[in-house]
């Protein structure tokens, strides 16, 4: 699949080549050119646009049939998640319906209109109906998307605070996450970025005399117990990075010097997620190329690659440096009762300073 995009690729460029000669040659003054196109050169051009035209369909058939079942578009793991995609569909829906339209149209009046002798174009130099049509039908779309959409973000945004949601600090850093939990509390204590320390292990930069912050909880992973809300704060130590969870639908920017928010109720396990048909379908996709690399591996006396097994996973959605793309964290949905049970085994903050 590689070499063939890449044959494509190269064709592609050497047909702009011989494009851009022919329109520099084109473009010399004072140069005789005897290139006038016949009306058999305009018919070739008019049976190649329709040409392309089926290929752009074909193609767009061929996608379908092999990537449409849009598997990312039925496994949101939130409450939100399926406004997302609502609205995400209705919008694939309308961009995909004026495409067809559009590329009909273009390539083939380009068929239809070919230039050819004694045939004289008709055109209006002013029409005021047709303006109106194609700027008025343009504009209520577009404003039912955007209205629809302000109307989605705003309901995922208003997290409602009597529902008691529980409240987690997402801290992001130069190429790591690190996770800080509110205690038995639920309130995360004061940091800046200016009281960190490395010397006593507050990596953090909690405020040590803040009460709320001493039974703050600092983790590497995120553990979440299913059907509970959730609020996300986010902070930055140092670039502009994006906490991406993308099961649950979630995107916010993490920008230093600020506190950025996020809330969502997770709905599906982990455990549950990973019994889906189309997770078991990836991860047993995953694990035979895994297979097949560490063969090759083995061949070199390399040690074997490990076996993979689903997670959710908080990303960064920021191009924030050379290790951007290691920037992730795992995320455990997981009952109530597996929740307490592990949140009782880690240390509180002002049990993990260094004395």
């Amino acid at each position: 699949m590689t070499a063939f995009l890449t044959i494509i690729i190269v064709l592609f460029v050497a047909v702009a080549i011989w494009q851009m000669v022919k329109i520099f040659d084109l473009a010399q003054v004072g140069v005789s050119n005897s290139q006038i196109a016949t009306d058999n050169d305009n018919k070739i051009n008019a049976y190649l646009m329709l040409a392309f035209l089926a290929f752009i369909y074909i193609i767009t058939i061929v996608c379908f049939v092999k990537w449409g079942d849009l598997p990312l578009m039925s496994n949101a793991a939130s409450e939100h998640g399926s406004q997302i995609d609502n609205l995400m569909i209705i919008s694939m829906v309308i961009i995909f319906i004026v495409q067809t339209v559009t590329q009909f149209l273009l390539h083939y009046f380009a068929y239809k209109y070919r230039g050819e002798k004694g045939k004289k174009a008709l055109f209006y130099a002013d029409n005021n109906t047709l303006e109106a049509i194609w700027t008025i039908i343009p504009v209520i779309v577009l404003a039912g998307l955007i209205i629809y959409g302000l109307f989605t973000w705003t309901s995922i945004m208003n997290v409602n605070e009597d529902d008691d949601p529980l409240v987690i600090e997402l801290y992001a850093q130069q190429f790591s996450w690190k996770a800080r939990y509110g205690g038995n509390d639920n309130t995360l204590g004061k940091a800046n970025v200016r009281l960190i320390n490395l010397d006593n292990a507050n990596i953090l930069g909690l405020d040590e005399s803040d009460p709320n912050a001493q039974d703050d909880i600092i983790t590497t992973e995120v553990h979440l117990p299913v059907g509970k809300p959730v609020l996300f704060k986010m902070r930055s130590q140092d670039v502009l990075h994006s906490a991406y969870m993308p099961h649950f639908r979630a995107q916010m920017n993490c920008v230093p010097g600020m506190v950025t928010q996020f809330g969502f109720t997770p709905t599906v396990t982990t455990a549950e997620m990973r019994q889906t048909p189309e997770i078991m379908e990836k991860v047993a996709n995953i694990n035979r190329i895994r297979v097949e690399k560490s063969k090759e591996l083995a061949a070199k006396g390399e040690p074997a690659l490990d076996p993979y097994e689903f997670d959710y996973l908080l990303l960064c959605n920021k191009i924030c440096g050379k290790s951007h793309y290691n920037m992730q964290m795992n995320i455990i949905v997981e009952t109530q009762e597996e929740y307490d049970a592990w949140i009782k085994e880690q240390k509180e903050f002002k049990d993990s300073l260094i004395k």
